[in-house]
């Protein structure tokens, strides 16, 4: 009986065993099939996301071979949705032009040809979600006005979550024959179109999948401040391969564009359009504009050169630039158009040639295009263009073939509708300009650069093609005169000069004596206003500024106490250092305002460029005469000699960014940080290390830019590498004969720059020169002595020094010195003499009784053939690279 006991216990433990791995089995199994039911998957194209196919193959966009992705769940991004039980998911293809278009899958709109694009809307119903509005943001206690916000009372519609997925990747481009890198987002430049309606709130996945880090900024948008896109002030960059959600509800409606807000991503390709529609129900929904076919226009530029060879280039005084666009303004030039003594009252007030903008590009682009066709318009039809000035630092002319353009809109904000010629759109500017197509025939809108170097152009419309006027090459040196004129001797602009007259919003272009357009022959006209060569009465050409802008309803602020700041934009266009009131970015503190109270902000350019001023998170009035209904902006462009009065209702929380919009200007040093100072802290960014985020964030104006200038000739080598920022300078100077008898010296100096126009530097260093006896003879006789009458150590020196440099009037250099053995030397020099457009001369003479006389004619940015004669080694002939 134990026995059969024990097989039966042993028997039943088999089947028990059994039954426990099938049952595990069966779990495991129930488990996978759950999991597998979650799963999708497809093959995708990694240039194309939006692309599903069930197949392995190409992209039937671009090409490429698709690649297989599984995705688990149904958000593959793991970012938590927002959807509730009430809510429905729609995806489909639209386009950006007719959004009615709703597609099953991608292809082309039926109604004018372009790529459809993807789009994920989730739709809460009335009462699952509160819809924001302008006033959650914007709180005062004025009835008749919010910050300039109309107060529509929009009664509550559905509300909608829109996500997009942007994909950020590095890419090859060709936009001038040669392939150059860039940076793609979806595969394209510009970066898609971002579609809301006003109402909505937007979700915004950015995948970095770039090597570096990024972050996306909303400009013109009011979002919480840690949704501004500004790295190391508003939020920590995302990092590369990884993904960040930027999540914020649209309170406003009208034309904006978004765009990389790190180092300068934006120039290759970082930029994009963001159209904030009107609801159907919105009590300022105008007709006959508002329903017009709308055209989003992202205007650009490209240069095959690297954005940070653009920028060192800029700080090394290179005059590249200037050759490749011809506005040298050389002595030459100068003598052909008798303009001599322009060019000579130039230089003795230390000015450099004029221009109006500061890089030559390669290429200038309408939504990533030269020329980009829209054939579908018919006679009688209007069309009404959205228009983004997204480029660098390139102002841009708007002209139309076709007659008027209608203003209706500046910077997102209505405007009553004002009728141009022409208008200029500054960097970082938005316009909504309605066109009419007159006859059935092909209309060019032309964007021509205020440099007038390249257009780009679109065409409306299909027939015979109606080409826009170009306009004529700029008058350099009429604008010098009229700049020299301007300027006193200490470098500050001559307000006295304009005699009286008071220069606020645009009333009078400074660089329109410029335009032989408006101007005519120089010596044929005449000014009231007292400058010779203007002629602002010109009835022909009506040209947009800012006093012509008018809003369409109050934007009077709310009733607070007022805090005024006064500016002044300042620049050294010489070293290329940009600052508002003398002081970089770096160099000062934040400036500290309150939630409740109203900025008023005088504003005034004591600089002879343009700067489009733009301030993050908020609108603006400006003062333009237009009183109850001066205009809202977001961006102000500044002229030279300009003072301008703006205002704004401190309503945000955090820190918000006040800078000049072009790019390489803001990189080096122009702008502020406004700081609210009784903040949200709950909505505000929250950095681990905040003294680590300020030196990161400082660190664009403090960059450190290198150049040499090496000479190769005959005689020997002379040469210069220079190490500088915005104050400082690290500076190496040689003169290397072939023998002992032509010397061997060398001068290493650590300085800093000093005053408002940095014309003086000091610095500390060392010397080494050793040179003997028998060489070239010198002019002025023995070289025992110096000119102080101290007996020379110049053939065998090693000693430290101490000087001290200053810019003389004529840009000539004068240096003075001590070293440590109490010999002392004052030396002047002068170097890129501009003789002819490409050839330049340089001297220096100095109390060891040294001399140099030399010529370099340039033949690319980067290679001059040079010769000079100098008191140690005498004539030679070579080459000079320059970098």
């Amino acid at each position: 009986m134990l026995v059969d006991n024990s097989k039966k216990t042993c028997i039943l433990n088999f089947y028990l065993s059994i039954m426990n791995k099938v049952l595990f089995l069966l779990f495991f199994l129930l488990i996978g099939n759950i999991v597998l039911a979650q799963n999708e998957t497809y093959y995708t194209c990694i240039m194309h996301p939006e692309i599903h196919e069930s197949k392995p193959g190409q992209c039937p966009k671009c090409g490429m071979d698709l690649y297989k992705k599984t995705v688990t769940g149904t958000n593959s991004d793991t970012i938590p949705s927002t959807k509730t039980n009430n809510d429905s998911i729609e995806t489909y293809y639209t386009c950006i032009m007719h959004p009615e278009i709703h597609e099953s899958k991608p292809g082309k709109c039926p109604k004018c040809g372009m790529d459809l694009y993807k789009k994920t809307v989730t739709i809460h119903q009335p009462g699952s979600d509160t819809m924001p509005n302008k006033q959650d943001f914007n709180m005062n206690e004025n009835p008749e006005s919010n910050n300039g916000f109309a107060q529509n009372n929009i009664p509550p519609l559905p509300s909608k979550t829109v996500r997009y997925d942007l994909y950020i990747k590095d890419t090859m481009v060709n936009f001038t024959g040669k392939a150059k890198h860039a940076i793609a987002v979806n595969g394209q430049i510009p970066m898609p179109t971002l579609t809301f309606q006003e109402g909505d709130t937007a979700e915004i996945l950015v995948h970095n999948e770039m090597d570096v880090e990024t972050a996306l900024h909303w400009h013109g948008l009011f979002v919480p401040n840690k949704e501004d896109g500004v790295p190391y002030l508003t939020q920590m960059p995302i990092k590369p391969h990884s993904t960040y959600l930027y999540k914020f509800p649209i309170i406003q409606n009208g034309t904006y564009w978004y765009h990389s807000h790190s180092g300068l991503q934006e120039q290759i390709g970082l930029y994009g359009a963001f159209i904030l529609e009107k609801r159907s129900n919105d009590p300022t929904f105008r007709k006959g504009i508002d329903d017009l076919p709308a055209i989003p226009l992202v205007l650009s530029e490209w240069t095959d050169m690297k954005p940070e060879e653009v920028d060192r280039s800029l700080h090394n005084q290179t005059d590249w630039f200037a050759i490749k666009k011809g506005a040298t303004q050389s002595f030459s030039e100068a003598i052909a158009t008798g303009h001599l003594k322009t060019k000579f009252t130039n230089e003795w007030k230390r000015m450099n040639a004029m221009d109006v903008s500061d890089v030559a590009y390669d290429k200038f682009l309408i939504n990533g295009k030269n020329e980009w066709m829209l054939p579908q318009f018919k006679a009688g039809e209007k069309a009404r263009l959205r228009i983004a000035n997204a480029g660098a630092s390139s102002y841009f002319w708007l002209t139309y073939a076709g007659g008027k353009i209608t203003v209706v809109a500046n910077d997102g904000n209505d405007v009553v509708p004002v009728d141009v010629d022409r208008l200029m759109i500054a960097v970082s500017e938005t316009y909504d300009v309605v066109v009419t197509i007159p006859e059935n025939r092909s209309y060019e809108f032309l964007v021509t650069p205020e440099d007038r170097t390249h257009t780009a152009s679109l065409w409306l419309g299909s027939g015979m093609k109606m080409p826009s006027k170009r306009l004529p090459h700029l008058k350099y040196f009429a604008g010098m005169k009229m700049m020299n004129d301007m300027m006193k001797m200490n470098g500050d602009l001559d307000p006295a000069s304009m005699g009286g007259m008071k220069m606020s919003n645009q009333t009078m272009d400074m660089n329109a004596v410029m335009y032989p357009e408006i101007t005519g022959e120089e010596k044929k006209r005449s000014s009231k206003t007292g400058m010779p060569g203007m002629n602002m009465e010109n009835e022909d050409i009506i040209t947009l500024n800012y006093d012509m802008l008018r809003a369409t309803h109050k934007s009077v602020l709310p009733a607070a106490p007022f805090k005024e700041l006064n500016f002044t934009l300042t620049g050294n266009m010489n070293r290329y250092v940009w600052t508002m009131d003398h002081k970089t970015l770096s160099e000062t503190d934040k400036i500290l305002i309150k939630k409740g109270e109203n900025l008023r902000i005088i504003l005034y350019n004591n600089s002879m460029m343009r700067h489009p001023m733009h301030l993050h998170g908020h609108d603006f009035r400006v003062l333009n005469g237009q009183g109850d209904y001066a205009p809202l902006k977001n961006v102000l462009d500044i002229m030279p000699m300009e003072r301008d009065t703006i205002e704004f209702a401190a309503n945000a929380s955090g820190d918000w960014f006040f800078h000049c919009h072009i790019l390489y200007h803001m990189m080096s040093g122009m702008g502020r940080v406004f700081s609210y100072t009784n903040k949200d802290t709950t909505a505000d960014p929250v950095f681990a290390n905040p003294q680590k985020a300020k030196r990161k964030l400082f660190s664009d104006d403090r960059m450190f830019h290198l150049m040499a200038m090496i000479g190769i000739e005959s005689s020997g080598s002379d040469g210069e590498a220079m190490l500088a920022n915005t104050r400082w300078e690290l500076n190496e100077v040689w003169h290397l004969g072939y023998h002992d008898m032509h010397g061997y010296e060398s001068e290493t100096m650590f300085g800093r720059y000093f005053g408002k126009m940095q014309w003086w530097y000091a610095y500390a260093g060392f010397d080494y020169h050793y040179k003997m006896e028998g060489g070239t003879k010198n002019w002025f006789g023995s070289e025992e002595k110096n000119w102080f009458g101290q007996t020379s150590d110049k053939l065998n020196r090693h000693t430290v020094i101490a000087g001290i440099k200053y810019t003389l009037p004529t840009l000539t250099v004068a240096d003075f010195r001590v070293d440590g053995h109490g010999k002392f030397r004052l030396q002047l020099s002068r170097e890129d003499i501009p003789v002819t457009p490409r050839l330049r001369f340089g001297w220096m003479i100095n109390t060891d009784k040294e001399y140099m006389l030399g010529l370099r004619y340039i033949i690319t940015k980067y290679i001059s053939l040079s010769t000079h004669y100098d008191s140690d080694m005498a004539f030679g002939a070579g080459i000079t690279f320059t970098y």
